[in-house]
């Protein structure tokens, strides 16, 4: 039997949580260890029902798991994997395994979460998208959580602007949540984006998988940005969890007599970023996004795509190679500022500038292959 299958399998033991999954790997080496010797691990599990299940995996589940891979496009990323996201395997309770459909690449590829309420503002809306899509046009790939409000006009708006986006869902893989969005997930994955899930096929919308979801929102993430939130909502539970883990938190502030912006003003109490503009959020990001894209590309990895078209960019005309100040840039390229500014973040990733104190920008000394 494939690997994958024991892989699958133990996934859908009952009781065994990402946690409880790594002790047993670490212990057993593999989770067909752990299953050829069930007796053996129930020492490392608790209850009955778990240690039962042990002895009888739910192949049946599996099968209908192995279905769904075996469709185009579909992939499953394990722990053990090289594409498994770096950022992701740094949370303490990271899961074990991803069912991926679309480009499972996009999982390491430097990402923005933007997230908020469900039934948010026109006003709320519109401003979701407008980040989205000026974050996208820069190269982030947006990540959210495919509900229904700010999520869904974070998703659009990267799609507007030919960027890239992730859904993290809360439901198994074949189980699109909420069904309203299912022109979204087709519109997503035939524009080179993916949808993921760490939950197997079957599993519908249960209330408890939704902040399970939100961890691997803010995992995969170099920073989470909240639109509008209520002060008790989904979105500060991602909020919260992205601090934990040690990534940017935005918040936008707004009117004192919306409650939507309650949750907000609250994240801002406690240590979030306010932001008024996506630029805001680009000059704290851009050397996050930067070191995290060349931490993936390693030191042996080919060039990043699209160099070459950076380089013959003529915003670096200027830019010098002594500290040039970004007003200086604008004036003398004469360019829009939020022009420059999304063409600044796409030189930076590419490593053909680099920001300075003071504001401003110097070029990097580099050559790029063929």
């Amino acid at each position: 039997m494939d690997d994958a299958a024991y892989w699958l399998a133990l996934h859908r033991v009952p009781g065994i949580g990402p946690q409880t999954f790594e002790v047993l790997l670490r212990e057993f080496g593999t989770p067909r260890a752990v299953l050829d010797q069930p007796e053996a691990a129930r020492r490392w599990v608790r209850g009955a029902t778990t240690a039962e299940a042990l002895s009888h995996p739910d192949w049946t589940g599996v099968e209908h798991d192995l279905a769904w891979l075996a469709l185009p496009h579909h992939q499953l990323i394990t722990r053990s994997d090289v594409a498994y996201p770096p950022l992701l395997r740094e949370i303490p309770d990271a899961p074990p395994l991803l069912f991926v459909a679309g480009a499972a690449t996009l999982l390491k590829h430097p990402q923005i979460a933007i997230v908020g309420a469900r039934n948010p503002t026109g006003p709320g809306r519109d401003t979701a998208h407008q980040f989205a899509h000026h974050l996208a046009e820069t190269g982030l790939t947006i990540t959210s959580g495919f509900a229904t409000g700010i999520d869904a006009a974070a998703h659009h708006g990267a799609l507007a602007a030919n960027g890239t986006t992730l859904a993290v869902i809360g439901t198994g893989p074949d189980r699109l949540y909420p069904r309203s969005n299912t022109a979204l997930a087709d519109h997503i994955l035939t524009h080179g984006g993916a949808i993921i899930s760490e939950f197997p096929t079957g599993v519908g919308p249960n209330k408890e998988n939704f902040p399970r979801r939100n961890r691997i929102i803010a995992g995969l993430s170099l920073g989470t940005l909240v639109v509008e939130a209520a002060q008790r909502s989904g979105s500060l539970i991602t909020a919260r969890l992205a601090v934990e883990y040690g990534r940017e938190v935005y918040a936008l502030p707004g009117s004192i007599h919306n409650p939507l912006a309650r949750g907000c003003h609250e994240l801002i109490r406690q240590g979030a970023k306010l932001v008024e503009t996506a630029q805001h959020v680009l000059e704290e990001l851009g050397p996050l996004a930067r070191f995290s894209l060349l931490s993936n590309l390693g030191p042996t990895s080919a060039p990043l795509a699209g160099a070459g078209d950076a380089l013959a960019d003529p915003l670096l005309d200027a830019i010098g190679f002594e500290p040039t100040p970004v007003d200086t840039v604008i004036v003398r390229c004469g360019l829009a500022p939020d022009v420059v500014l999304s063409r600044l973040m796409v030189l930076e990733l590419h490593g053909l500038v680099a920001a300075v104190p003071g504001g401003c920008y110097t070029r990097v000394l580099t050559r790029v292959e063929p």
